[in-house]
């Protein structure tokens, strides 16, 4: 039934698609052409008009923070900076999978080939030192994300947008060197950064009095005061430019922002229901379940409430570093994930709030279900011979030990597959042919993953594999991720409802040696160099439907990852202070909700 439901649902789009439109609107853009905001909407629909401004909001991040600009790769810039300061050319609405609203730029036209997109800018926009947002700003902002000055990130989601022409003083037109689907609304991403500014100071100083320079944006608040790796203050812009703004209006609605950092989760936790800060995205079953109790809850100064999402959970697993000879086989890396108990881990553990993972496009109709056939089988007919035959025969299944599976049955597959695969155990102590013993660290950043990881090292040591877990700082887990030095970590792949550009920074060859990318496991693989490319120009969403499906499978059998679990709701503790919009969005971090919200004066 559900396969029949989720394929209903998909010829239900495909058919929406298909009705004639008009591709083009000004005043925002959108993969289909379609809008749910008129030109004239006043406000998104999940916020209020009862807003008020005022008060003041603390929250945590964990670590610490040694820059101050979030664009380049060397370093951690504070939480916060890229979202409170600096503003891109359109903005998402939280309640449309595929659709962006001009906020620097007023007016946005697609060209009738698809080739390139013209930007108008609004005359009213203005950075934080009172200078207007020129034309000048933008196409500086899209050289020099596009160099190797910034993190290389910007230079593989932006590589399709070959260069931008001044037009006028307002306009500015982007080209592409190829153009797909989303490339407009890539292009409307774009974070404008302050010409002037980085002219003057450089875009990625190297003296510690410049690195911790306050940058100029065009945000709604400015930095008001920083203490480096302990704690970032922003202020409300009171002359903020876009306060008015539909894509603006009844957000940001403090006046204060202040971001303490802490060492840890747990002591974050006992931090927050002590009062030091208001607010606390729960992404731990235990915490949610056993801390996230006592006096202030009793007493309702604190609550704590789920709050339900239409996100495409992606995936999250125990990552191989592929780059590592001993994870090379994916017989090996198939072998360790039949010794994670998913099952027992999520009743003893969890009490049983998770979902398992079962695609890389989790609680999403991007997800592979079943066996591939019609226009997706054709879609990986061309690669058979260079792929598992399971990817043709088997649906995405993760290990269970549900009966009649159990953790026993398991562990014996992984032992035949290992032994196909030339490992043999020697007095206790798994080794290939050669002697070298297969053994790994798993690197944490928090410790509560230690308990998970625990009953997992310990079913490895059955097997014969020397499996050991270690949390470090946090600074120092960021460091070693972007220079892939690592065996093992914990990563979640995020994913949204329509994928494209950021697929290349997953998965492709070309991202996986350079550093700071998104591709942690060290994915090289043709077969997914050429999917990914489909997904990135995939003209309908039909296409994009198959060729996600496809890559889907692939990636799975691919066994980069050990699948981990998803929850459909954020679960989040807050103080009672705060007053809430009516509606809730669809698709959302828990951060642009609480940018929704506002304090109430008389619970304050």
């Amino acid at each position: 039934m559900a396969v029949t439901v989720q394929y209903f649902i998909i010829i239900l789009m495909y058919i929406f698609l298909c009705l004639p439109v008009q591709v083009l609107a000004a005043h925002g853009v959108s993969i289909d052409g379609t809008l749910k905001y008129p030109p004239e909407f006043k406000q998104f629909s999940y916020t209020s008009a009862r807003a008020v401004k005022g008060g003041q909001l603390v929250l945590h991040d964990l670590g610490g923070f040694d820059k101050m600009n979030p664009f380049t790769l060397k370093g951690s810039p504070p939480f916060g900076l890229d979202t409170f300061i600096f503003e891109t050319l359109a903005v998402p609405s939280l309640d449309e999978p595929f659709a962006e609203y001009g906020l620097i730029a007023k007016d946005i036209v697609l060209a009738d080939d698809k080739k390139s997109v013209t930007f108008t800018i609004d005359e009213k926009a203005k950075f934080s030192d009172g200078t207007p947002v020129t034309v000048e700003d933008v196409k500086y902002s899209l050289d020099t994300l596009k160099s190797d000055q910034a993190h290389p990130f910007y230079q593989i989601y932006l590589q399709d947008i070959s260069h931008a022409e001044i037009l006028d003083r307002h306009r500015i037109r982007f080209y592409f060197s190829r153009p797909n689907r989303e490339l407009h609304m890539i292009a409307s991403q774009l974070p404008v950064l302050n010409k002037s500014f980085y002219e003057k100071y450089g875009f990625d100083p190297h003296f510690e009095e410049d690195t911790m320079r306050s940058p100029v944006g065009s945000g709604p608040y400015l930095v008001s005061e920083v203490q480096p790796g302990k704690s970032i203050t922003y202020t409300r812009n009171k002359n903020y430019w876009a306060k008015n703004h539909p894509t603006r209006k009844n957000m940001f609605n403090y006046n204060t922002i202040t971001i303490k950092y802490f060492k840890d989760q747990i002591v974050s936790v006992e931090a927050f229901k002590a009062g030091e800060f208001d607010f606390m995205n729960v992404n731990i079953a235990k915490q949610w379940q056993r801390d996230m109790t006592g006096s202030r809850f009793d007493r309702e100064e604190l609550i704590k409430k789920r709050f339900p999402h239409k996100n495409d959970a992606g995936m999250q697993g125990f990552v191989f570093n592929t780059r590592k000879q001993i994870f090379s086989d994916p017989r090996v890396r198939r072998a360790i994930g039949l010794a994670f108990d998913f099952e027992w881990t999520n009743t003893t553990l969890f009490f049983d709030q998770y979902t398992r993972c079962n695609s890389y496009f989790s609680n999403s109709f991007l997800a592979a279900t079943g066996i591939p056939e019609g226009k997706e089988l054709a879609l990986l007919e061309p690669f058979r011979s260079q792929l598992p035959a399971e990817v043709f025969t088997t649906p995405l299944i993760p290990p269970s030990t549900q009966p009649p599976n159990s953790l026993r049955k398991n562990l014996r597959l992984a032992q035949k597959i290992l032994k196909e695969a030339g490992w043999r155990v020697k007095e206790g102590t798994l080794q290939d042919k050669k002697g070298h013993p297969l053994s790994f660290e798993i690197l944490l950043v928090s410790p509560s993953f230690e308990r998970v990881m625990a009953p997992f090292v310990k079913n490895l040591q059955k097997l014969g594999i020397k499996a050991t877990y270690r949390t470090i700082d946090a600074a120092l887990y960021g460091a070693r991720i972007k220079k892939f030095d690592f065996d093992m970590v914990v990563n979640v792949y995020g994913q949204s409802q329509s994928p494209g550009n950021e697929q290349r920074d997953y998965w492709s060859s070309t991202s996986a040696d350079r550093k700071g990318s998104r591709n942690i496991a060290g994915v090289k693989n043709p077969v997914v160099d050429a999917l990914v490319d489909k997904i990135v120009y995939a003209k309908t969403l039909q296409e994009l439907v198959f060729v996600s499906h496809a890559l889907d499978r692939v990636l799975w059998y691919g066994y980069y990852v050990v699948p981990n679990w998803y929850l459909a709701a954020h679960r989040l503790a807050y103080s009672r202070k705060f007053r809430q919009p009516a509606t809730l969005p669809l698709y959302y971090n828990p951060y642009q909700l609480l940018l929704t919200w506002w304090i109430d004066p008389a619970r304050n």
